[in-house]
């Protein structure tokens, strides 16, 4: 296999072991996005100096002796919505591409700390706020798989790059599906965390609203389950700048295997190639030896809609001028639909809908405690034909029921691929979402890690 077809677990202890150098890797993976990125634009900014400057410094630290860190030479991306010393943070805009960080973001510093190397900055959309991934001032981002429909979005550079072979791992964010769905569109691994496992913020900007301080979260795509595993462990190193971080164990108690599957969650119609995907996440549990019982689970439409109010209460009070500055057409257009379907909230809705939340998630731990993971649709539907969020926006909004949803109650979701099918955009890579309770990201991986070892392995795609 060539270095940049390995996954980060390999390649850092092909470093460990001397079989390779953090050099060879990070060049061979600069070469990588030399070759396939101008066909994807996944990646958007990089400085290949300072990449072979931290590579040199993890093979000094093993020439010397020194312990190096789990993603020693490991070569990931950063997402250009969250700060990174010496590179803007551009969330996609050109009213922010003068916005310089001054230092790190703390997934960014943790992730540097591990002695992962970074290779580039990866594209979203304007104002990370689609499932497709384009904008005015970085361009278009292609699925290596298939031009033909979307990489997903926000996090859709990171999760192109990494399907690509350009970097192991990709961080991505989540508000409302941005790592979840990416990963899914480009048929790869991707966990949402639970809110307050990983620590980030952004010293160059202003502190967020409620609501997205209780729903943005960062985390990994990946390759294979068990780089989701370390990445996220590495991200979740305690940072104080975040007041939301909090230092639970990565591995929790003893639980039952034992798992719900909703193929329609509240009666969203869910495609057949997407039925059968998650009938075939369910069935390799079973083999796993776990107990899969088809049931109704908690509500995903009300959540859904009280975490779209708290976003448009939010951009109400302070991004409409933003909006009209940068005068993205796409954003425009997103941002009028999103407005059509739920009215801006007054104070008290916004009150109710904070208050609800509890409700909620109070719901949903209960239910994961007797299930302790739960199947069901990434998207109802196969990944979309790129772009269609500009033609059929209800269309597009439906299907994300369950991305949307999660959020309000801060807990973890996981993407895990099944294989691929063909759909009318041909063929299309597919997967489930899993879902746990608060902190229990170590159920999701474990079944993830099932799933994904009675499947096809994630081979890198060339676009």
């Amino acid at each position: 296999m060539a270095l940049w077809e390995l996954d980060g677990v390999a390649i850092a202890a092909q470093i460990q072991d001397g079989s390779i150098t953090a050099r060879e890797v990070t060049e061979a993976t600069l070469a990588r996005m030399d070759a396939v990125n101008p066909a994807i634009n996944a990646v958007v900014a990089r400085d290949d100096e300072a990449a072979l400057k931290a590579a040199d410094a993890v093979d000094a630290a093993r020439a010397s002796g020194a312990e190096l860190g789990p993603l020693a030479g490991v070569p990931i991306t950063t997402k250009v919505n969250v700060d990174q010393k010496g590179f803007a943070t551009t969330n996609g805009l050109r009213i922010q591409k003068d916005l310089i960080a001054e230092m790190d973001n703390p997934v960014v510093s943790n992730l540097r700390n591990a002695g992962a190397v970074i290779v580039g900055r990866t594209n979203t959309p304007a104002f990370s706020l689609r499932w497709f991934t384009r904008n005015s001032l970085h361009g278009h981002t292609k699925n290596p798989h298939n031009p033909r429909i979307t990489p997903g979005g926000s996090s859709g550079g990171a999760a192109s790059a990494t399907a690509a072979g350009i970097g192991a791992m990709g961080h991505g964010t989540d508000i409302g599906g941005s790592i979840r769905y990416p990963a899914y569109a480009c048929g790869l691994q991707g966990i949402r965390p639970t809110l307050g496992r990983v620590a980030a913020w952004n010293p160059s900007s202003a502190d967020r609203h409620i609501g997205a301080q209780l729903m943005a979260v960062s985390g990994p795509h990946a390759r294979s389950v068990r780089d989701v595993r370390t990445s996220l462990a590495v991200m979740s190193q305690v940072d104080l700048g975040d007041p939301w971080h909090s230092a639970v164990p990565l591995q929790g108690a003893d639980y039952p295997r034992r798992a719900a599957l909703c193929v329609a969650p509240e009666g969203l119609q869910t495609d057949p190639l997407v039925e059968g995907a998650l009938r075939d996440a369910a069935a390799r549990l079973v083999d796993a030896g776990w107990q899969v019982e088809e049931i109704d689970c908690p509500p995903f439409r009300e959540p859904a809609r009280l975490q779209a109010q708290l976003w448009l209460a939010e951009m109400a009070r302070g991004a409409q001028a933003a909006f009209a500055q940068e005068d993205d057409p796409d954003a425009n257009h997103v941002l009028a639909e999103m407005h059509q379907l739920t009215p801006v909230p007054d104070l008290n809705e916004t009150l109710d809908a904070l208050q609800a939340r509890l409700g909620f998630l109070r719901e949903w731990q209960a239910f994961l405690a007797k299930y302790p993971v739960l199947i069901c649709p990434v998207s109802s539907e196969p990944p979309f034909p790129d772009l269609l969020d500009l033609e059929d926006f209800p269309r597009v909004i439906e299907a994300q029921l369950t991305q949307v949803g999660l959020p309000l109650m801060g807990l973890p979701g996981m993407s895990v691929f099944t294989g691929f099918g063909k759909s009318d955009m041909g063929r299309v890579p597919l997967g489930a979402q899993l879902i746990g309770g608060r902190f229990r990201e170590d159920i999701l991986l474990d079944a993830a890690e099932a799933i994904e070892a009675r499947g096809e392995a994630i081979k890198v795609v060339t676009p």
